[in-house]
């Protein structure tokens, strides 16, 4: 609960904190990397931050939480606390980082408003920012207690038992774990992190969906090679994993972490994805065939080509597996594998989306937004939409 005092003072400089976010995130980033730079091995993705795109995450978050305590002073944006709270445990977070945190984001605040920081408003803020900790610190202590790990403690060695090319660019790894104990529970459309050692002696991580039934002790992941747009570099641990992970290989694993999973409801179910936001939705469908599901599945994806479309072969044989599901794909540039396929872009007009199915959508923003969109206007209720960002998210303040 947010204080009468405080809220009127965040009202007061919510617009003058949300305009410069961008610069105090900057800030932030720069001086506890300069003096922790610990951090940024095994935690923080150097390509992210390269990218900007943590950092916009972290400001995008930040005034989502203050918006939403203005909203309703009594209610958390729970929501929001729990994607944040699966990303923090799939990285390996723990309390005490949650103050390292809050000393170098408010030196940043101070650098970057000044004078504008009265005791009153570093006083508001803090609370502010004490109150979303100590909702996620509660969220991740339970999501690692349900995990069966102690705070942090979420990695383990992973045994490569096949690899498979699924496209020029893209290439799937089957695993098992190494230390022959049984694999932590997942749950269909969740994701893992893969922590590997760079060649200049630093750990990065990077998340992946699990792209096949997460109901046993094999476990899938399906990566795509990452290149580098816009100055951005090539993304660091998929060039890894395409380059020199092999049959045999080992790999450190997270426990499995994700609020976007698949229910267990009986309602229709609309899976729609676009690239490589495939995966989730492949995870989600073997999950469905494995347990002989009889609810009405509609699965929506656009790519660039057939031979773009990973997992393409695989989607068409378990939707022709189950009882009462279809598929339709969209290609911009069409071939003779899916003379069924539509040309162009997803365009949902002609798709019977039942009013009262659950949707999960995986891709490129820009997609998800226009899909989402479409699917309001077709009568599916927000509440009914789920997403899954890959990377930080930076769509949640805008798509609330």
């Amino acid at each position: 609960m947010l204080s009468e005092e405080s809220a009127a003072v965040l009202r007061a400089t919510l617009p003058a904190v949300a305009g410069a976010l961008d610069e105090i995130t900057t800030r932030f980033y720069g001086s506890m990397f300069r003096d922790r730079p610990e951090l940024l091995d095994g935690l923080f993705n150097r390509g992210n931050q390269a990218s900007g795109a943590q950092r916009r995450a972290l400001a995008g978050s930040i005034a989502g939480f203050a918006q939403a305590l203005l909203a309703d002073p009594d209610t958390r944006p729970d929501a929001l606390l729990s994607r944040i709270a699966h990303k923090h445990v799939a990285v390996g977070i723990t309390d005490d980082q949650y103050t390292i945190v809050h000393k170098y984001l408010f030196g940043a605040i101070a650098e970057v408003l000044g004078d504008a920081v009265t005791p009153e408003v570093a006083a508001a803020w803090d609370e502010v920012y004490w109150l979303m900790a100590g909702a996620l610190i509660a969220q991740e202590a339970r999501l690692y207690h349900e995990a069966g790990v102690e705070a942090g403690g979420i990695w383990r060695p992973w045994t490569v038992v096949e690899r498979h090319e699924e496209t020029d660019d893209v290439v799937s790894f089957l695993l098992r774990p190494a230390d022959g104990e049984p694999a932590p529970p997942a749950r269909a459309g969740q994701y893992v992190s893969v922590k590997l050692l760079m060649p200049d002696g630093v750990h990065q991580l990077r998340q992946y969906s699990l792209s096949s039934d997460p109901g046993d002790d094999l476990r899938r992941i399906t990566v795509k090679r990452v290149a580098g747009a816009d100055g951005a570099p090539d993304g660091e641990v998929s060039g890894l994993l395409h380059e020199r992970t092999g049959t045999g290989d080992e790999l450190m694993l997270s426990v499995p972490a994700g609020d976007v999973a698949l229910d267990e409801a009986d309602t229709p179910l609309v899976l729609v994805s676009a690239g490589i936001g495939c995966t989730p939705m492949l995870g989600m469908l073997a999950r469905l065939a494995a347990t002989g599901s009889t609810r009405r599945v509609l699965v929506l994806h656009a790519d660039g080509s057939p031979a773009e479309h990973a997992l393409r072969a695989e989607t068409r044989e378990i939707v022709n597996a189950l009882l009462d599901a279809e598929a339709v794909f969209w290609y911009e540039r069409p071939g003779p594998e899916e003379l069924d396929a539509r040309d162009g872009l997803m365009d949902l007009a002609g798709i019977d989306v039942p009013a009262d199915a659950t949707v999960y959508l995986c891709g490129p923003l820009p997609f998800m937004r226009t899909v989402r969109g479409g699917l309001l206007d077709a009568g599916v209720p927000a509440r009914s939409i789920h997403y899954e960002v890959f990377g930080p998210d930076l769509w949640l303040p805008e798509a609330a």
